[in-house]
């Protein structure tokens, strides 16, 4: 929280700065209700993580999780109030908190979201449980692919004037819905099916300031899953 808010108060006192894109995280978005009794019945730009301990449960018992979704929430939240003229000064904030990310890299290894992405048929430990805690802390996997990624921060920044907060993501499924799609197209992969948790209540994803403001996302799920899977086999991990 304190980078972010360094950042921001650097781009006010220069005095030059017209706009701060904030690349956030949907973590930062769960429609959780408050007391923990379930969630909402849409997620869009209105929903904020509930920062108490009626989310306990969502939590797997390594601390990194709370504590980076603790972070990214009130990070996001105090980058946002440089958007009035009280604190910012005129300045433009526009905060894109990003789905998980999937697709191809320029690294040498396989990103670590793009492992996340894949952790149904991929033997790695913690990105499963990562996996797991994004369905339970937002009910279902928000995706986007990294080039969607790029875009929307270019349309951000070519934008004549654009503030406030744009939830970034292509697709929104449930860990079946993943499963079924390795299943089909990627037999010989050995897919981990645990769904007796699996939402009974259908959230919808009613994100569409976005796309409204002239957006359009290139990549669906099955582009996204697909392009990951062929990733991690160019970096041998599959």
């Amino acid at each position: 929280m304190a980078a972010s808010k360094s950042i921001a108060l650097s781009c006010v006192r220069a005095g030059t700065v017209k706009r701060l894109i904030y690349t956030a995280s949907v973590v930062s978005a769960s429609s959780l209700k408050e007391d923990g009794s379930g969630f909402k019945d849409a997620m869009d730009e209105t929903c904020w993580t509930p920062l108490n301990d009626s989310l306990a449960y969502v939590y797997p018992d390594d601390p990194f999780y709370k504590d980076y979704t603790y972070s990214k929430t009130l990070s996001e939240k105090h980058v946002l109030s440089y958007g009035n003229d009280e604190n910012g000064g005129g300045l433009e904030v526009v905060t894109l908190p990003c789905g998980l990310v999937g697709g191809d890299t320029l690294q040498s290894s396989t990103p670590v979201s793009g492992v996340v992405c894949i952790a149904q048929i991929m033997q790695d430990a913690r990105a499963y449980i990562s996996l797991k805690f994004l369905k339970k802390l937002l009910g279902k996997i928000p995706l986007v692919h990294i080039d969607d990624v790029c875009e929307a921060h270019i349309f951000c920044m070519e934008s004549t004037s654009i503030s406030g907060r744009f939830l970034c993501a292509s697709s929104y499924i449930s860990l079946e819905e993943m499963a079924n799609h390795f299943a089909l197209h990627y037999p010989e992969f050995n897919v981990k099916q645990e769904y007796e948790d699996e939402l009974k209540k259908d959230i919808k994803w009613a994100s569409t300031k976005l796309c409204d403001k002239g957006f359009v996302y290139k990549y669906d799920a099955k582009m996204i899953l697909d392009d990951c899977i062929k990733c991690a086999r160019r970096m041998g991990d599959l």
